[in-house]
């Protein structure tokens, strides 16, 4: 849909644009406080650009996905919220080395993006495995997935348990 390069709209054009009925459009307006605006108290709906096209949005999210005016309004105050910036928990939740891990990242994918583009160096490309963990570490995970589904996590209780069925 192309919207003209406008900063202001009336309410029928609107309706033209996205190509719904002013009927519509007021009931949306009653659903969603924050669309359109008026120049002076009893005087004509007038609407930003930002407004036409959260109408297409609404009309999308109606029409196209299936959602209620309810789903819809729940939708575009999920999208328009920011994410609190609560450095603590964000921290904690990266980790401490999270820089130098990002980095790595960014350099890799850099890599990758010279690759696919033809932009490599000279040097040959070659994929080199992750380091391997320790032996230690994968048999806990073992141990802790057999607990889970009820199967015995060392020999004395496999051994028990084989002395039962028999």
């Amino acid at each position: 849909m192309a919207i003209p390069k406008r900063s202001l709209f009336k309410g029928v054009e609107v309706c033209e644009l996205v190509k719904v009925q002013p009927y519509v459009l007021r009931s949306w307006e009653a659903e969603f406080p924050k669309l359109g605006i008026t120049k002076s108290p009893g005087g004509p709906r007038v609407y930003r650009r930002a407004d036409v096209e959260q109408v297409a949005r609404i009309k999308h999210l109606l029409l196209v996905e299936g959602l209620t005016l309810a789903g819809a309004r729940r939708r575009l105050e999920e999208e328009s919220t920011p994410v609190a910036p609560n450095s603590a928990v964000i921290d904690e939740l990266i980790g401490e080395n999270a820089r130098e891990r990002l980095t790595e990242v960014k350099r890799g994918l850099q890599s990758l993006l010279d690759l696919l583009s033809g932009r490599h160096s000279g040097s040959e490309f070659r994929l080199e495995p992750l380091p391997a963990r320790p032996a230690a570490s994968r048999a806990v995970t073992v141990n802790r997935a057999k607990a889970a589904r009820g199967k015995p996590t060392s020999a004395r209780h496999a051994a028990a348990s084989r002395r039962k069925r028999a």
